[in-house]
């Protein structure tokens, strides 16, 4: 090796020391753990759309990968069990894997549904151990109190623990020192970086870079003027200088609110899928009043059975958070969109141009009577959904959603199919439940 390439990154910031907790194949783990007789077999999620969600590790030896079409992977596999994808457990099972980090340390970032950022600088004297030590605790205790795997990334910056914690998938763990950052990069492709898209990569490979390493060394100032902040705040990230904190709080900030379904059988009815379309509608504006949003501008999209999509925008007329000022627009776009005896498998909404609710003034010529009105009879299907469900209370057009060809994709997942004494479909415990056979 080349000794230039063995020289050690100099860290000019005290290192710290975080820690990236990566689920391995999470939804089919979590299936795995609940019905224990699917262990060693290959696994998919992902029945009610056609298309693989996750795949057990069982799975992907076979060649199934995420976003694989269901009749080709059993075409590759006689024997591959569907299963339809249960989010609601998903979220209680990462609920669980997050409360055992932050048994550790309270500062902990919740990236996704499976994978989280975690600070535990300071604690060695806490726990009496090394800070390896804590982070094979955590993942041991993930195994054996929610039976899933995970691997385990754990270093000084996150740009770092992400990058080692796919390292030796799955079950992994890689703990990079700040004298061996230098050896870990050379290993690790531009692909790789987290924060780089695929025309970024191009763009770098053009300046004769391949590796995170030789990205890493190359001048601050070339990197600021190649790529801006981010591509300097990925440089610092990758030499082991920690500018991207773990942020504990919860995500309150959006630049857009998108909603997207797919049907489980492609449809030309004009009600239903319109009917799709506004439940879209419905469920951005719930999640804009949680936050405290209004949007803007609004974008329709319609998805064609095979797979082809159309898209158009416009603007509102004000700022809004009411699904009821957004509708008439909303059926604007969609005429425009749909072609009668077409096919659909999906609608989508998308809201923009978000700003907080305190900032809506009304103008000149704008009712205030009536936008009052429609402020609180949002807050009045708020209140009344979050008590007996969602959607409860919804606009006229849902009742054409019933309007579809059921198929085996329309198969309820396992826990909805078997619930405890007093639940229904919409209220359930906050309990996933084993399947065992005694």
């Amino acid at each position: 090796m080349d000794t230039l390439l063995s020289q050690p990154l100099t860290l000019s910031s005290y290192p710290r020391a975080i820690m990236h907790v990566d689920g391995d194949a999470f939804f089919t783990s979590v299936e795995q753990s609940i019905h224990p007789e699917l262990k060693g077999r290959p696994v998919v999620t992902g029945k009610e759309r056609g298309i693989i969600a996750c795949a057990s590790y069982e799975a992907k030896a076979l060649g199934i990968r995420r976003g694989v079409g269901l009749w080709e992977a059993r075409r590759m596999c006689k024997d591959l069990v569907v299963l339809p994808s249960d989010y609601e457990v998903y979220s209680l099972y990462s609920k669980r894997m997050f409360d055992i980090l932050r048994r550790y340390t309270p500062i902990v970032e919740e990236h996704s549904i499976d994978e989280g950022f975690a600070d535990i600088s300071g604690l060695r004297r806490v726990f009496h151990a090394s800070y390896e030590e804590i982070a094979r605790r955590v993942q041991r205790d993930i195994h054996n109190e929610l039976d899933i795997g995970v691997s385990i990334g754990l270093s000084l910056t996150k740009g770092l623990v992400k990058l080692a914690s796919k390292f030796r998938k799955p079950r992994g763990f890689t703990a990079v020192a700040g004298y061996h950052i230098h050896l870990f990069l050379q290993r690790i492709p531009l692909e790789d970086v987290w924060g780089f898209g695929r025309n970024t990569v191009q763009l770098l490979h053009k300046h004769g870079l391949k590796t995170a390493y030789d990205f890493a060394t190359r001048p601050e100032g070339w990197a600021d003027r190649l790529l801006g902040k981010v591509g300097r705040d990925i440089r610092m990230e990758l030499r082991g200088v920690s500018v991207i904190p773990v942020s504990p709080e919860e995500k309150s900030a959006y630049a857009t609110i998108s909603k997207c379904k797919t049907f489980t059988a492609s449809s030309d009815d004009r009600d239903f899928i319109y009917a799709k379309l506004v439940r879209n509608a419905e469920s951005a504006c719930i999640k804009l009043r949680r936050y405290r949003l209004c949007a803007r501008e609004l974008i329709v999209i319609l998805r064609h059975k095979d797979y082809r999509q159309e898209a158009v925008e416009a603007k509102l007329n004000r700022p809004t958070s009411a699904v009821q000022e957004m509708v008439p627009l909303v059926r604007e776009l969609f005429e425009s969109l749909y072609r009668p005896g077409a096919a659909y498998r999906a609608t989508m909404i998308v809201l923009g141009k978000l700003q907080t609710d305190q900032n809506r003034q009304y103008e000149l010529f704008e009712d205030p009577v009536r936008m009052d009105a429609m402020i609180r009879a949002s807050r009045a299907i708020d209140e009344i959904n979050e008590r007996f469900g969602k959607h409860k209370v919804c606009l006229g057009s849902g009742l054409h959603l019933n309007r579809h060809q059921r198929t085996e994709r329309d198969d309820a997942p396992w826990r909805k199919r078997n619930l405890l004494e007093g639940e229904t479909a919409r209220r359930r415990l906050g309990l996933p439940r084993l399947c065992v056979d005694v």
